[in-house]
C-alpha cells in the first residue's frame, strides 16, 4: 500500500529574527494513515537585508507595527487559504504541495501571498515528513548518497549592507580547504576569528560585529582588510592558500549607480578624501589585482545583478581561476540560472531557500547547476533565526560549501553546531572536500 502521510493541521505564528524584526515561523503537523501518533515540523524563514531585485517577495504588513515589517498577512495567508487547501493531502508529496503553493499564490514573483508564507509552509512540510519517517533531515531530502560535510565559508569580516563602517564589500570569509574533516575546519575558522579580534584590538579598532557576526571595523578598501585576514592567519598558526584560503562577497549591485553606469565606493572615498568611482572593465581589474596578491578562491557578485555582459567578460577573464557565485545575479531561480550557464555567466551559484520561495524550487536549481558543473553554496540570510535547515540542506545535495556566518551568533552557531551532529551520526561514511 502507497504511504500516506496526511496534513492533519497547518498554522503560523508571527515571531523575531536575528535582528529583532518579524519573521514567519510554520507548524505542519502529520499522522500515518492508521496511526494515532503525530509528528510536527516547525520551519522559521529567514529575511534578508541586501536583497536582489529579482528575489521572489517576502510579505510585510507595511502598517505602523515594526515600522511596517510585520508579516501578519503571511501568517494570516498560511492559517485561512494555505491550509485550506493542504490540509488532508499528502505530505511526502512535496513537489506537488510546493506546486499547489505556487499556484495559490498565482504570481511569477509569490507576492500576492508572499514567499516567507510559501516557504515557511514548504520547510516544514519536509521536517515533518521526516519526522514521521523517523529519518534525519538530511538523509530524507538526499537519501543514501547524502554524506558530503561542507567546507564553511565563514564570514569574519563585515561591510556594506551588513554593518555601519566603511568597508564597501559585504562580506570576508576564510575557508579551511585541506582540512581533514568539518570539526576540524571548524575549529581553524574560530581560532583565526579569535586571532583577529586581538589584532584588531592591538591596533585599537572596533570589534563589535556586523549582521552576520563578522567584526566591523573602519578599513581603508578590501586590500587593507584581506591584509589583516593574512596576518590572523598567519598568527594562529596556519599558512595562507594552503590551510586557508579567502573569499569576498562584493555585493557589487548595492555599489552600481544606474545613472553613471559605475560602481559607487563610500567606504573608500571617505577614507581617501576623495569619490572613487570605478566601470565594470576596472572592477574585474581590481579584482585580477587581488587574486595576484591574496590567496582568494571565491568571488561572489563581483558585478551588478542585471549586467550579464559585464558578468561573461569577468567570466572569460577569470573563471578558470577563481570561483565566480552568482546569487543577486541568479537568485536561486532555475530559469535566471539557465540563462546564466548559456553565455557564459559566473561558475557557481548560491543558495538561498527564501529567494525562490519553495523547496522543490531550490532543489531544482541545485539540479540544474551541478549537472553544468556549477558549483552550489548554501547559504543563510543576515535576518537568521535558530533554524537549521540549511545544514541538513547542503548535506542533503553534497553542495561542498555553506555560507553560515561568524562563530559567535546563536543563530549562525546554531547551523555550525548541526552540521558537527551529522558528522557524528554519519562517522566513517563522511566525506569533507570542495
Amino acid at each position: 500500500m502507497k504511504c500516506f502521510l496526511e496534513i492533519e493541521e497547518i498554522f503560523a505564528r508571527e515571531i523575531m529574527d536575528s535582528r529583532g524584526n518579524p519573521t514567519v515561523e510554520t507548524e505542519v503537523v502529520v499522522k500515518r494513515r492508521g496511526d494515532r501518533h503525530l509528528f510536527v515540523g516547525c520551519a522559521a524563514v529567514p529575511s534578508g537585508a541586501s536583497t536582489g531585485r529579482f528575489e521572489a517577495v517576502e510579505l510585510r504588513d507595511g502598517d505602523k507595527r515594526y515600522g511596517g515589517a510585520g508579516v501578519k498577512k503571511a501568517v494570516s495567508h498560511i492559517n485561512d487559504k494555505i491550509a485550506k487547501e493542504l490540509v488532508g493531502k499528502n505530505a511526502l508529496n512535496q513537489k506537488k504541495i510546493d506546486e499547489r503553493l505556487i499556484e495559490l499564490d498565482g504570481t511569477d514573483n509569490k507576492k500576492r501571498l508572499g514567499a516567507n508564507a510559501l516557504l515557511g509552509v514548504s520547510m516544514a512540510v519536509v521536517k515533518a515528513a521526516a519526522a514521521a519517517l523517523e529519518l534525519p533531515l538530511y538523509l530524507y531530502l538526499g537519501g543514501v548518497y547524502a554524506h558530503q560535510l561542507p567546507v564553511p565559508m565563514m564570514n569574519i569580516l563585515n561591510g556594506g549592507k551588513h554593518a555601519e563602517n566603511t568597508v564597501d564589500f559585504q562580506e570576508f570569509m576564510i575557508m579551511p580547504v585541506h582540512a581533514g574533516s568539518f570539526s576540524e575546519g571548524l575549529r581553524i575558522c574560530s581560532e583565526v576569528y579569535h586571532t583577529l579580534k586581538r589584532l584588531l584590538k592591538e591596533k585599537d579598532l572596533s570589534t563589535g560585529v556586523g549582521d552576520e557576526g563578522g567584526f566591523a571595523p573602519d578599513l581603508k578598501d578590501a586590500r587593507e582588510v584581506l591584509s589583516y585576514l593574512m596576518e590572523a592567519v598567519k598568527e594562529a598558526g596556519y599558512k595562507p592558500g594552503e590551510d586557508i584560503c579567502f573569499a569576498m562577497d562584493v555585493a557589487a549591485s548595492e555599489l552600481y549607480q544606474e545613472e553613471t553606469g559605475m560602481y559607487y565606493f563610500p567606504g573608500e572615498s571617505k577614507m581617501r578624501g576623495e569619490k572613487v568611482l570605478r566601470d565594470d572593465q576596472e572592477m574585474i581589474d581590481y579584482y585580477v589585482q587581488l587574486l595576484q596578491e591574496f590567496p582568494i578562491f571565491s568571488i561572489e557578485d563581483g558585478l551588478a545583478e542585471d549586467d550579464w555582459e559585464g558578468w561573461k567578460k569577468m567570466t572569460e577573464r577569470l573563471g578558470d581561476k577563481v570561483q565566480l557565485v552568482g546569487d543577486d545575479l541568479f537568485v536561486t531561480n532555475p530559469k535566471r540560472l539557465e540563462a546564466g550557464i548559456k553565455i557564459p555567466a559566473g561558475n557557481a551559484i548560491l543558495i538561498k531557500v527564501n529567494q525562490i520561495g519553495t523547496v522543490s524550487e531550490a532543489l531544482e536549481a541545485i539540479k540544474i547547476a551541478q549537472r553544468a558543473g556549477y558549483k552550489t553554496v548554501i547559504s543563510h540570510r543576515s535576518g537568521g533565526t535558530e533554524d537549521t535547515f540549511i545544514a541538513d540542506l547542503a548535506v542533503a545535495v553534497n553542495a561542498g560549501q555553506i555560507k553560515t556566518g561568524a562563530p559567535c551568533r546563536s543563530e549562525r552557531v546554531a547551523k555550525y553546531n548541526q552540521l558537527l551532529r551529522i558528522e557524528q551520526e554519519l562517522g566513517q561514511t563522511a566525506k569533507y572536500s570542495l
